[in-house]
């Protein structure tokens, strides 16, 4: 008994931010589900989403570096990366909650962690000195306001 294919097609048209003209974005999909078109191409969007978590994981915080001859080490490792997903994660999202957005972990880890800058650390509080012109100073306030501590 041969097993039926359905083809699910979404197509739109996007805006790109350097071209001037409409293009037209379009995206096929094979499968042997049964849903409906709508379901069916939700639940490879969800499943599209789980691959992404796993690559910004191996590419952007590197976790897949573990080339140390002890498993113990290679453990801890593993672990430090995933506290820095983590950490990135939870920025994005709070940035994203605040209005900011979507960005990929990358690009996130280049405005607010590869700067130079200053940290005071006080009796009742840290403060940070960046450059006036930092590019991710924006990016900064809105997580400092979306964590309800700004302080002037």
């Amino acid at each position: 008994m041969a097993l039926l294919k359905r083809i699910c097609a979404r197509l739109r048209d996007r805006w790109p931010e350097a071209e001037i003209e409409l293009r037209a974005d379009a995206g096929f999909l094979v499968s042997t589900r049964t849903d409906g078109p709508k379901d069916l191409y939700e639940f490879y969007v969800k499943r599209g989403e789980s691959e992404n978590w796993i690559k910004d994981f191996k590419l952007h915080v590197k976790a897949e570096r573990l080339s140390w001859p002890r498993l113990v080490a290679n453990q801890f490792r593993l672990l430090l990366h995933a506290c820095a997903y983590w950490l990135l994660d939870t920025l994005r999202r709070k940035l994203v909650a605040s209005g900011s957005g979507r960005m990929q972990l990358d690009t996130l880890r280049l405005l607010l962690i590869k700067i130079g800058g200053r940290v005071r650390e006080l009796m009742t509080k840290v403060r940070m000195h960046l450059a006036s012109g930092h590019p991710g100073q924006s990016s900064w306030h809105a997580l400092s306001l979306a964590f309800g501590s700004v302080h002037e």
